[in-house]
């Protein structure tokens, strides 16, 4: 494990693999998200009084996107080969997973272990993460606060439905 130095930071390589994480992260997030859309189902469902417009969704998952994706990149120059990059690796591989099994499976109960996988994993990045990279691992503070309360928005609905 070597920290990259600031002459790191002068050659295009570096910037390309950011460029690749965030047009990846945020893609991805994009496509799984235009595919997954809140419809009839998710409008008939009961909501508690706590959850948030509809609109609210896109700018903020945008924002989370665009933070997980520099936390990654950043662990990803430092260890590719790190645990706190396989930690990241899977809860990405489980956060594009959870829309699809709500939205499109109606799946509450799955959608819900699922989130509890998602937000155990964003604790473990930040836990490991921190150890090589402090800011990576602050970057995924707001990403846990949010999963946190999706998590018990998740819980709500499925208790409530």
């Amino acid at each position: 494990m070597t920290i990259p130095s600031l002459a790191d930071y002068k050659t295009p390589r570096p910037w390309l693999t950011l460029g690749i994480f965030l047009v990846v992260v945020i893609g991805v997030g994009a496509l799984i998200g235009t595919q997954s859309l809140p419809g009839a189902w998710y409008e008939g469902l009961t909501k508690p009084p706590f959850n948030p417009p509809n609109w609210i969704f896109g700018p903020v998952w945008f924002t989370l996107y665009a933070m997980i994706a520099v936390a990654g990149w950043r662990i990803w120059m430092i260890d590719p080969n790190s645990t706190a990059m396989k930690v990241w690796f899977a809860q990405m591989a489980l956060n594009w997973a959870w829309s699809p099994i709500w939205f499109i499976g109606q799946m509450l109960w799955p959608a819900f272990a699922v989130i509890i996988a998602i937000l155990a994993l964003i604790v473990a990045f930040i836990l490991t993460a921190r150890k090589l990279d402090a800011a990576a691992a602050w970057l995924f503070v707001p990403y846990a606060a949010w999963v946190g309360f999706a998590t018990l928005l998740n819980l709500s609905i499925a208790l409530l439905n």
